[in-house]
């Protein structure tokens, strides 16, 4: 594991150090490669994520607070889970790493920043 001095941070990090802001200040190296189940990881500077479409996690959540407003109770309610997931590829870190992702896996993603 890397250790990170907070004086080398930018300002802006160091005024709020999370453990986002501190991590995707690391720098890029294939031992460091950075990638989850969020988006904000990639959008940070991380490689990859891919993971549950949020707005579609608020979306059937909704459905549930509908549903229990209009009077049904919430243990009669089915358990639901994601169908919708996200894939997005940060191509600019893939870069810095020194790798070409194949344009059939750009393909398949739902966003790419470049």
């Amino acid at each position: 594991m890397q250790l990170i001095n907070p004086s080398t941070l930018p300002n802006e990090l160091n005024t709020t150090l999370t453990p986002h802001s501190i991590i995707t200040a690391m720098p890029a190296s294939p031992t460091s490669t950075k990638s989850g189940a969020s988006p904000y990881w990639v959008v940070s500077g991380g490689l990859a994520s891919y993971g549950i479409d949020n707005i579609e996690l608020y979306r059937l959540a909704a459905t549930y607070v509908d549903r229990i407003l209009k009077g049904e109770k919430p243990a009669d309610l089915p358990v639901q889970h994601a169908t919708k997931f996200q894939l997005v590829i940060n191509l600019k870190t893939a870069k810095a790493l020194g790798l070409d992702p194949p344009i059939t896996l750009l393909a398949r993603t739902d966003e790419v920043i470049e």
